[in-house]
């Protein structure tokens, strides 16, 4: 089919289990905004036309905002202030809706493979007042959601405690040790491993990442490649070859604004580990720029590479 100067093209996005994802494009003369995403406002202004780079960016907008369905596992009290907030930040660092994002409490027990089948991509983040180290009657059923997701290749992307839950799980090591506690924006270095990752090369060579943790990884999976090493912590992140999964003891959801409120939460918890009120780390926190990007640049790899992990 020849294209005129009146014909535009329009991205038509479906999301079914039926109807794997994917994306059409096909030409119309008048798009309309209902079950197809009209690019028509993209074109740029001077030709009418598209740019490659907008149409990419607006796909990748299109496929965050109509397709993906994340599944948060949190581990936090029902009371805990940051139960919403963390899936807020999840959302934002996503380019998604909060919507986007259901919600499943191990500590009420842990997610079946039926559970997981509706979701995209699984999420795991902060745990407030639990600990992998410590451990308790609710950790042998979040462990064993954990290698399920190994199981089942699920995409996933673990942050802070769910990185320590993952290593636990298929058998790494987890200690408590508040000599190399670390908290606010903290330098971290890629491991040559992390210089040649898709997903890691980008942040470079040296970047701040936004922390809070007391519990570290000593010993990570025999299956783990580590990624990126701090001057305290040797493992700061890691992922699992030929598997979707990817892991960080830094926590890529939050900005300097999110991880104020984080810590605003838990003021004694600051100056335990800084030494400082939580005004004066306030005004010495730095921006995490790099790792902001780092959430939304997963997706995108899930999206242009789905055979990658096969």
């Amino acid at each position: 089919m020849e294209l005129s100067s009146q014909t535009c093209f329009a991205g038509s996005i479906y999301a079914s289990r039926q109807h794997p994802p994917w994306v059409m494009l096909q030409t119309e003369r008048d798009a309309e905004p209902d079950s197809k995403l009209s690019f028509n406002r993209y074109r740029t202004a001077k030709s009418g036309r598209f740019t490659r780079t907008s149409l990419l960016v607006q796909l990748t907008h299109f496929f965050a905002v109509v397709m993906d369905q994340f599944l948060l596992l949190q581990v936090r009290n029902s009371d805990d202030p940051m139960r919403q907030q963390e899936v807020s930040c999840f959302a934002r660092a996503l380019h998604c809706k909060p919507a986007q994002i259901g919600v499943f409490d191990l500590l009420s027990g842990f997610p079946t493979s039926a559970d997981l089948e509706p979701y995209d991509v699984v999420l795991l983040g902060g745990s407030g007042d639990y600990s992998v180290a410590e451990g308790g009657p609710w950790l042998p059923p979040a462990l064993a959601a954990m290698r399920e997701l190994y199981d089942l290749n699920k995409p996933t992307f673990a942050s802070c405690w769910g990185f320590q839950a993952m290593a636990k799980a298929l058998g790494g090591e987890v200690v408590t040790d508040k000599n190399r506690a670390e908290i606010g924006a903290v330098e971290v270095h890629l491991t040559e491993a992390g210089r040649r990752d898709p997903l890691f090369a980008p942040l470079g060579d040296r970047f701040l990442a936004p922390m809070g943790h007391q519990d570290c990884v000593t010993k990570l999976p025999s299956q783990a490649v580590c990624l990126a090493s701090s001057d305290k912590v040797a493992n700061q992140a890691f992922c699992i070859p030929g598997k979707p999964i990817y892991c960080t003891q830094f926590h890529p959801e939050l900005d300097r604004v999110a991880l104020l409120q984080r810590l605003r939460a838990y003021p004694s918890y600051v100056e335990q580990i800084s030494g400082k009120s939580i005004e004066e780390f306030s005004n010495d926190l730095k921006t995490t720029p790099q790792t902001d990007a780092l959430l939304a640049r997963f997706m995108q790899q899930l999206r242009t590479s789905p055979t990658a992990y096969r």
